[in-house]
């Protein structure tokens, strides 16, 4: 689906698994219900939480040229209790 765009795998996302929060990277149109039946459906998981962070865009810096490092969208998912998903 155009909902969910990957799973973010970095040592943040990776820890929160044993809590059973999942990250993933998600459209800018995206919402928590939305997000929430994507990773049901894609996953075949039951979503107990969905809470959604905007990260901005960043200044960088190429010589004199002043360019942006875009922002994204990510959704903290939470599974129930006994359930999990592979993350690659």
């Amino acid at each position: 689906s155009g909902i969910l765009l990957s799973p973010l795998a970095t040592e943040k996302a990776m820890s929160g698994q044993s809590l059973n929060k999942y990250i993933f990277k998600i459209a800018f149109s995206a919402n928590k219900i939305e997000v929430a039946k994507a990773v049901g459906k894609n996953y075949n998981v039951k979503v107990v939480a969905v809470n959604i962070v905007n990260i901005p865009k960043k200044a960088r810096r190429v010589g004199k040229t002043l360019g942006f490092k875009s922002g994204y969208k990510k959704a903290i998912v939470t599974l129930a209790k006994g359930q999990s998903i592979e993350i690659k």
